[in-house]
């Protein structure tokens, strides 16, 4: 499949797991195709990145009862870009990360979910954690949730979380 580079392929997914939830199931690896002059998105990505340094601070931190620390982050090829969520993820250096890509790769070859990836912070585009049950920063996701069927948007609400 080829996209044009005006296509964003964001990942919603924070689990590979199939639930089922009353009478359906749903695939929570679903992809939802953004243009990359979305303002909703480009918001969002904007806010995530100016908040990256209290992320980063909570996330070395370790506080207790907060965990499931997770980067966004953009990788490109010819074939267009696609928004991957990385957990666990590590610092190597000042600006320098790794982690394991937690999706499957629609758009971009060369990736595989589970593989390690080395990116830096110009790539991130979203954050998030979690504490007492509540999902923190996913800015992409709750801009997301204006965009999908309020039935999806809200079963993400109810069985991850988010309070957007």
């Amino acid at each position: 499949m080829t996209l044009s580079r005006t296509v964003r392929l964001i990942t919603m997914t924070l689990f590979m797991t199939l639930v089922t939830v009353s009478s359906y199931a749903r695939d929570e690896n679903e992809v939802v195709f953004v243009k990359t002059s979305d303002p909703a998105i480009n918001q969002a990505i904007k806010k995530a990145r100016s908040t990256l340094p209290s992320f980063f601070s909570r996330y070395k931190s370790r506080y207790p009862n907060v965990g499931q620390y997770k980067l966004k982050v953009v990788f490109s090829d010819s074939n267009g870009s696609e928004h991957f969520w990385v957990q666990p993820f590590r610092i190597l250096s000042a600006g320098q990360y790794e982690g394991v890509l937690a999706n499957a790769p629609r758009i971009v070859k060369g990736l595989r979910h589970g593989q390690v990836v080395k990116f830096t912070q110009d790539m991130i585009t979203d954050w998030g954690y979690k504490e007492k049950g509540i999902q923190y920063g996913s800015f992409t996701v709750c801009a997301l949730f204006k965009k999908m069927p309020q039935a999806q948007a809200n079963y993400y609400r109810k069985n991850h979380g988010f309070r957007c």
